[in-house]
């Protein structure tokens, strides 16, 4: 799945697990980042605003949860909303779509 961080939580309880809260066009997921996939991962799961995460993929109740084994940090691609003529369908101002 991928989505836009909304929080980033470390309890000192957790014994080291992150949890990551993103949100998309569906709704919110909550992303379970294990001790060793966040040494993999360190600066996406840090600076990411929007990360794409593949893993093992839990409902319960209306809730997702997502337990990390990838974490891509798709931030980069946010700076295109601001290019003139964007358009999210990918066609370009002034072009026939």
């Amino acid at each position: 799945m991928a989505g836009l961080v909304l929080v980033r939580q470390r309890p000192g309880t957790a014994k080291g697990v992150i949890f990551v809260t993103l949100e998309d066009e569906t709704g919110t997921a909550n992303v379970v980042v294990w001790a060793q996939v966040y040494e993999r991962f360190r600066r996406a799961v840090i600076a990411g605003r929007l990360l794409r995460v593949t893993g093992r993929l839990q409902r319960e109740a209306g809730v997702v949860h997502v337990v990390a084994e990838l974490i891509e940090d798709l931030s980069p691609l946010l700076d295109h909303l601001l290019d003139p003529g964007f358009r999210p369908d990918g066609v370009r101002a002034g072009d026939q779509p």
